[in-house]
């Protein structure tokens, strides 16, 4: 462990720490009962301990912005939930000189049936601040996310990166004490990520210390202080930055370390002139507070298969509203749709699990709500297992997995399925090295199989370079469809307009 100076101020004292789940024990509510009889699975009940976290000893300092990094299942979130009091040991002690504030998991907090507005008091209350200071700081955090009339809508109908943009925007201005940020500047378009990197310089130098959980190594070489390598609950590393990262780096798979960055190629396919998707003047409106909100409106496409589509747009540009109209999940309220062949999603994979069924009872759920035959699963399993490398935790229960975890088995089980039409949002995001270069090997072989491909991104280089066609849509409206250097250059166009009107 890297030497720290005596006289430095204690804000976090670990001392054999550790926490433990029933790692077979399946909690019997009436969902984990059904899955059983439509499995015909047997249950055992075992008291076997599953340890994320044991014996671990860690100080953290005033003054100090401390990394964590590990792969998925290292511990990392498991470790974050104890120091914001979520989790309590069973072993070992805990002390902590501050008031922690978290933004891992921007926005589960969050009721969807309340306005963002009525989120912001209720996170706030939730915190312990006072309504008056809420009062003080409502119309800045209110303007600082950028969600305009949304603010004043309920959050069922926002995206995840809207909910991810309020999220930021109330534990921002909240004046922590410790604050724990897990890949918090993951908060969608570009325009946002470069105002909430401004915000956390300031909360930085503002708090008595920062924690960040990270599977960017260059975001932690950069910004940390010191760093924690956590691996299956145990520190495997704790010192400067350069010096943790070279060793972590070699325990990375060679084959998953072929290229420096992750990268999806731009796949070649020959557009034909049978129609995929088919739309005219399609619209999706949601009635709140008596007034009517158009999510989609007029929106026409033809979709050719062998055309690999990308959308663009910020946060509440329509984008995942289209893609859960494409999914069954919404149905148009207005106009006309026409699909030919089935559709798997990445869309928030792992959002559909049940926390209390375990990783392989989720499997067949997810495969039995797709329509997928159970003799099918049966002989998909194994792979989907093997894919997902979660073999050690397959049988525990899901709400024990970490979000990689989860995002791990969520692709596993979309990327077996051999969709027509597969849709990919963000769907890159899926945590450590190894796992993002394995992951994008997988997309590069289904997007060469589908019929068609939508892929939903804030990145204008994935636009350009991955897709022959692009679409950029604003206030759920299209404003542009075509070649994809046009359509960035006309959507970045648009962001420096309103860059300069705020000026």
């Amino acid at each position: 462990m890297e030497n720290q100076p005596q006289d430095r101020q204690v804000i976090i004292d670990a001392k054999g720490l550790g926490v433990f789940f029933n790692a077979s024990h399946h909690k019997d509510d009436y969902k984990s009962k059904m899955m059983n009889v439509l499995t015909m699975k047997k249950t055992e009940k075992t008291d076997d301990k599953f340890w994320p976290i044991k014996d671990l000893d860690f100080k953290a300092y005033k003054g100090e912005i401390l990394g964590i990094i590990g792969s998925n299942g290292s511990g990392k979130t498991t470790l974050c939930k104890m120091l914001t009091g979520i989790l309590h040991p069973d072993s070992g002690s805990l002390q902590i000189n501050g008031k922690v504030s978290s933004l891992f998991s921007l926005g589960m907090g969050f009721k969807k049936e309340l306005t963002g507005r009525e989120n912001v008091y209720l996170n706030g209350m939730m915190l312990g601040i006072d309504r008056k200071t809420i009062d003080e700081y409502l119309e800045i955090i209110k303007d600082f996310s950028g969600l305009n009339e949304f603010f004043e809508r309920p959050m069922k109908y926002y995206s995840s990166g809207m909910k991810a943009r309020l999220g930021f925007s109330v534990a921002s201005h909240l004046d922590p004490e410790i604050l724990i940020l897990d890949e918090a500047l993951n908060t969608g378009d570009r325009q946002f990520g470069e105002k909430a990197a401004e915000k956390m310089q300031e909360l930085v130098k503002k708090a008595k210390m920062v924690i960040i959980v990270t599977h960017s190594m260059r975001f932690a070489k950069k910004n940390c202080d010191r760093l924690i390598w956590l691996d299956q609950g145990v520190i495997k590393g704790d010192g400067k930055p350069a010096d943790v990262i070279k060793e972590y780096k070699k325990t990375v798979p060679p084959r998953r370390q072929r290229t420096a960055k992750v990268e999806l190629q731009k796949i070649t396919t020959t557009v034909k002139n049978d129609s995929v998707i088919k739309a005219e003047n399609m619209g999706v409106s949601f009635k709140m507070n008596r007034n009517e909100f158009w999510a989609l409106r007029n929106i026409s496409v033809d979709i050719k298969e062998g055309q690999v589509v990308g959308i663009i747009g910020h946060n509440g540009a329509g984008k995942s509203t289209m893609c859960k109209v494409l999914t069954n999940i919404l149905s148009p309220d207005e106009g006309t749709l026409e699909m030919t062949g089935e559709t798997t999603s990445l869309l928030s994979y792992g959002a559909g699990f049940n926390e209390q069924l375990s990783g392989e009872d989720n499997i067949y759920l997810n495969g039995m709500l797709l329509g997928i035959p159970k003799q099918k699963i049966d002989n998909s399993y194994e792979e989907i297992v093997d894919f997902s490398e979660l073999n050690k935790h397959i049988d525990k229960p899901v709400k024990q997995y970490s979000s990689g975890m989860k995002a791990r088995l969520g692709f596993s089980i979309a990327a077996m399925l051999k969709p027509d039409i597969f849709i990919i949002d963000e769907a890159l995001s899926t945590g450590d090295m190894a796992f993002k270069q394995k992951a994008s090997e997988k997309i590069q072989e289904i997007m060469g199989q589908s019929k068609a491909v939508i892929i939903v991104t804030h990145s204008m280089s994935t636009a350009k370079k991955m897709c022959n066609r692009v679409i950029w849509m604003e206030q759920g409206q299209i404003m542009y469809d075509g070649e994809p250097e046009e359509a960035v250059e006309k959507y970045r166009s648009r962001i420096e307009e309103l860059k300069a009107k705020k000026r």
